[in-house]
């Protein structure tokens, strides 16, 4: 007597997709499509209860990277990698040091009454790694702003720790953008304190 096939689990439809798709940017809609549809022929009478909370959940897991709201891209190299934990205190201690205690985008310190918060450049969300070269200093409203603004207000040591980031990791679209900003700011000598070298 031949046994009926196991019938898959919403997250292990899921998976199935994005495993079937790597490095593509998929809109979370028609992975969902899939799903229900898989979930059908299955046998199931009901249709399958929030897909589209099971790719949330997987992100969330670092499974997947959040590409922009409602697409998300598996990467079989960092799928279940993205560490969840912070900085450890060694490596905030080198990034407050390296960054005088003062907030890259601001310039405000402990002296001035600020809390200062370390923080990630590219957010582990995306791929972000807890390591120093991807750590700054931002003081508690800074990191605030950064976060409602996603970043459109900076200064000038971000630009240089981005820049940083970048080149180490071959974005040299992103770098050459940095150079960029960051020869106005000398041109302008907006933050002449910071030293940036070519």
């Amino acid at each position: 007597m031949k046994l009926p096939k196991p019938r898959k689990t919403i997250r292990q439809l899921v998976q199935e997709y994005f495993e079937a798709h790597p490095k593509e940017d998929l809109k979370h809609g028609s992975v969902v499509d899939w799903v229900r549809e898989q979930w059908r022929q299955q046998g199931h009478k009901e249709p399958p209860r929030d897909p589209w909370r099971t790719i949330r959940r997987l992100h969330q897991e670092g499974w997947l990277i959040k590409v922009r709201k409602g697409v998300y891209r598996y990467d079989p190299e960092l799928a279940g990698k993205v560490e969840l934990d912070d900085f450890t205190p060694e490596q905030k201690r080198a990034i407050l040091q390296r960054d005088g205690y003062r907030c890259v985008i601001c310039g405000k310190g402990l002296a001035d009454g600020v809390e200062l918060h370390v923080d990630h450049i590219k957010p582990r969300h995306l791929g972000g790694r807890s390591e120093v070269e991807n750590g700054q200093t931002l003081c508690a409203q800074c990191n605030f702003r950064k976060k409602i603004y996603k970043q459109t207000k900076t200064g000038k040591r971000m630009f240089i720790r981005l820049l940083e980031l970048a080149e180490k990791e071959g974005d040299t679209a992103t770098a050459q953008f940095c150079r960029e900003v960051l020869t106005v700011y000398e041109k302008h000598g907006v933050n002449d304190h910071i030293r940036w070298e070519w």
